[in-house]
């Protein structure tokens, strides 16, 4: 179904208030590789484009956690606790990052001990995208393989097959015992299940993507959403707001239909606005696994084009996730507690990576407030190699 086609089926389907079925987010397939014209055009500088306005389309108030800047400050630390091999440059972008800063707007109505943690996973996963100078993207199964050996084996580190026993175990590695042991103290085991299932998604998709990057393949458009959902690193994030409130959904409601779309939907928009905020930096470096990318790529879209597209995208799942909630079913009192608190952490995951990504210096350098402002983003050269 071509993209133009979801709109107006999206549209009927918010008009039709006797389907009570959740309805999905965009989008599939185009089902022409034909020259798509942007819904909205922009006129910009030659070497600029337009933000999309997601912030102002975004309803969700923004909320912070009471704690948050000491817990942030806290997790940080500890973070390059593990890693003393970092050079100056990335102490100083790993402060610049503000992980815990986003945890406190995703978490924020949680206790502060749980939101350490799960600040904790946060610096974790972040650090797991720059380890190493790229060994993400040379040795994806290898640093899974660690990961995950901690994550199995949390009380200490046991080699893995072919090893030495007096190997030295990786930072990562240290990094994910360190967190997961504290975790699992008061995590429920189906929590616990579902997270290290969506980690272990995590770095499949990576390895995917990795192998994709260095045979230079743009993936299509069905391709890449797929893999992206997991690369995105939402899934085991999603799976920790259960953690934060300390109980655990029911495997009925984690499987319906709603909470899935749900889920999905928020997935969606935190991984496609990102790619619009991370563009520019990707594209100096040359890297591709971005939608903006793909549309230009195998629809002959400018970059303004590709950039409304993306943006108009992330409007309509905005959308579709609020009629979502107002369609929830109800399980009863006690278990409709827990799916309020993990909606609404959803919700906050929507909302907070929003204003985060112009406060970080992750995307806009010390930018990020005029960028929010103007929205216009000067393209950066290419890097040298």
């Amino acid at each position: 179904m071509a993209l133009s086609q979801f709109s107006t089926l999206a549209f009927n389907a918010f008009l039709s208030s006797s389907d009570v079925s959740p309805l999905s987010s965009p989008p599939t397939t185009p089902t022409t590789s034909t020259r798509t014209v942007s819904p909205t055009p922009t006129l910009v500088e030659p070497g600029s484009f337009l933000l999309p306005d997601l912030v102002s389309h975004c309803s969700f108030p923004l909320i912070y956690h009471p704690n948050g800047d000491a817990v942030a400050n806290c997790s940080l630390d500890w973070m390059l606790s593990f890693v003393a091999h970092f050079t100056p440059r990335k102490m100083a972008a790993s402060r610049g990052l503000l992980a815990g800063e986003l945890t406190a707007f995703c978490y924020n109505n949680c206790s502060s001990e749980r939101l350490r943690v799960v600040s904790d996973f946060m610096n974790f996963l972040f650090h797991l995208d720059n380890i190493s100078d790229g060994m993400m993207a040379r040795d994806a199964k290898g640093l899974s393989d660690w990961v995950m050996n901690a994550f199995e084996w949390p009380e200490g580190f046991r080699p893995l097959p072919g090893q030495k026993g007096d190997i030295e175990e990786i930072s990562a590695a240290k990094l994910a015992r360190d967190f997961w042991s504290r975790c699992i103290v008061d995590c429920p085991p189906a929590v616990q299940q579902r997270f290290k299932s969506s980690m272990n998604m995590f770095f499949q998709s990576v390895h995917q993507q990795a192998s994709d990057r260095a045979r230079g393949i743009i993936p299509d458009l069905e391709s890449y959403i797929d893999i992206r959902r997991d690369t995105s690193g939402c899934k085991p994030v999603f799976d920790l707001i259960e953690y934060s409130h300390g109980f655990a959904l029911p495997d009925e409601v984690v499987e319906h239909p709603t909470i899935m779309a749900l889920n999905e939907g928020a997935n969606d928009l935190v991984t496609w606005s990102n790619d619009i905020f991370s563009f520019n930096v990707e594209q100096a470096r040359g890297d591709t696994h971005n939608m903006i990318c793909i549309f230009m790529a195998h629809e002959g879209a400018t970059l303004q084009e590709a950039v409304d597209r993306v943006g108009s995208l992330c409007k309509q799942t905005i959308d579709v996730f609020v009629e979502n909630q107002r369609r929830l079913p109800s399980w009863g009192a006690e278990i409709d507690r827990m799916v309020d608190l993990y909606v609404f952490g959803l919700q906050e995951w929507i909302v907070g990576a929003l204003h985060w990504s112009f406060q970080t210096r992750r995307y806009f350098g010390a930018d990020g407030a005029e960028v929010k402002r103007t929205r216009v983003v000067s393209v950066l050269p290419l890097e040298k190699a």
